[in-house]
């Protein structure tokens, strides 16, 4: 079991163990990773490595987040914007290849751009307990530039072009960003394209998955279609590939 979580806030033990035994599942090897946004996209990557490495048979992936608690209700420009929520996919081998190659990667440099605005020490001796940042600008800047360049390599790395993908899942940063994407990649009127941030808002990790749970359960996508997902946000970090929908 692989967890993805930015707001699981004991640093040990990982959040992974417990939920596997809340489940039922015995003996399984369970860990979170910190990917933030981009965590959904890297936690399918590690387990389709795992799987075709012979390392698991099944991996269940997790992304979820109650990113309330670090919402800061205060901050115009982020109050409105981050919600809760959780999304979850099991994967295991198969005679066809359901998942691209995954364009990843990350920028340090620009860790300031989206933050937590005080590490658990400094909350510890202020008894105040940290919230979300974000640099709105900056994030926009480098989604509509660089980001929208990494998508296009995700549907190159695939061997695709626009008119040969059917569903178009990026993270739900903001309306904005979402239609400067389909620019950039020219995709056609006929690729369905999530815009859940309108209900669900930026569930960072979860965000992914709670969009491709939407579009299956309205029936504007449908299992079998060929989808490109792309994650991005604190960090700065990026990850994205082709997949086949569930």
């Amino acid at each position: 079991m692989i967890v993805a979580t930015v707001s699981h806030y004991r640093q040990t033990p990982a959040y992974a163990p417990k939920l596997a035994h809340q489940l039922g599942i015995v003996d399984a090897a369970a860990y979170d990773i910190s990917a933030a946004c981009a965590g959904f996209s890297y936690a399918i990557t590690q387990a389709e490595a795992l799987i075709r490495g012979g390392q698991a048979k099944y991996v269940l992936v997790v992304a979820g987040e109650t990113l309330s608690d670090l919402t800061d209700l205060h901050d115009r420009g982020t109050a409105f914007l981050f919600g809760d929520g959780a999304g979850a996919v099991v994967l295991g081998g198969s005679d066809v290849n359901g998942i691209g190659p995954v364009v990843w990667g990350s920028d340090g440099g620009q860790e300031n751009v989206i933050w937590q605005t005080a590490d658990w020490h400094t909350a510890v001796e202020t008894g105040v307990f940290p919230k979300l940042g974000m640099d709105g600008r900056a994030v926009f800047k480098w989604a509509t530039s660089f980001i929208a360049r990494a998508t296009k390599k995700c549907l190159d790395g695939a061997g695709l072009t626009p008119d040969q993908l059917d569903v178009f899942i990026p993270h739900q940063a903001n309306d904005r960003i979402t239609d400067t994407l389909l620019r950039y990649l020219k995709l056609p009127d006929s690729v369905v394209v999530a815009r859940t941030i309108r209900q669900l808002g930026n569930n960072s990790a979860a965000t992914v998955p709670m969009a491709m749970d939407a579009l299956l359960t309205s029936g504007e996508a449908k299992s079998g279609q060929t989808a490109l997902i792309i994650g991005f946000g604190a960090g700065l970090v990026y990850a994205g590939q082709v997949i086949t929908l569930p």
